[in-house]
């Protein structure tokens, strides 16, 4: 993995519980909050310059921020995602370091099949009645994409802090 485990464990602490809270937040009111994507910003902001190798590193990571909200807000413009996922996208780029994009991606697209799929289970199951006010529960086609995006960002996190560089 191109993320050092110095810098995972740096960042863990302080993305996880806001992966988890765009996880609920998604699927309690399919909303993304611009509040919980503002916080993760900031904390790759704060906590960036101690967790990065050099301020190269770190303007770098800034600069795919910048990249990742461009192409969000065009996504969102076409219908193809919502602007919570967007939003969420460019506030996680920072995190990711650039040698391990097809990881991430791979990351992604697993935790885009295992979140869809359980959330259908759920839905269609008397599962979902230990939550029956969730709003996902009743967006026919729609999907909580913050469930996958959250799980993908904590997994990659997770296994940089356990077998970074």
């Amino acid at each position: 993995m191109a993320i050092t485990a110095y810098s995972a464990w740096w960042f863990l602490p302080f993305v996880l519980p806001l992966c988890f809270y765009v996880a609920f937040t998604d699927l309690s009111r399919m909303k993304i909050t611009n509040q919980t994507v503002l916080v993760l910003a900031a904390v790759f902001v704060l906590v960036g310059p101690v967790a990065l190798p050099s301020l190269d590193v770190y303007l770098w990571r800034l600069v795919q921020l910048a990249i990742m909200l461009v192409f969000g807000i065009m996504l969102n413009a076409a219908g193809a995602m919502g602007a919570g996922d967007a939003k969420f996208i460019a506030a996680a780029a920072p995190y990711v370091a650039l040698g391990d994009l097809r990881l991430v991606l791979a990351l992604l697209a697993a935790s885009l099949l295992a979140a869809f799929v359980t959330h259908r289970i759920a839905r269609y199951s008397p599962l979902h009645k230990l939550a029956p006010d969730w709003k996902s529960w009743s967006q026919g086609k729609k999907f909580p994409m913050g469930l996958a995006l959250g799980m993908a960002l904590s997994l990659y996190l997770i296994l940089g802090a356990l077998k970074g560089a």
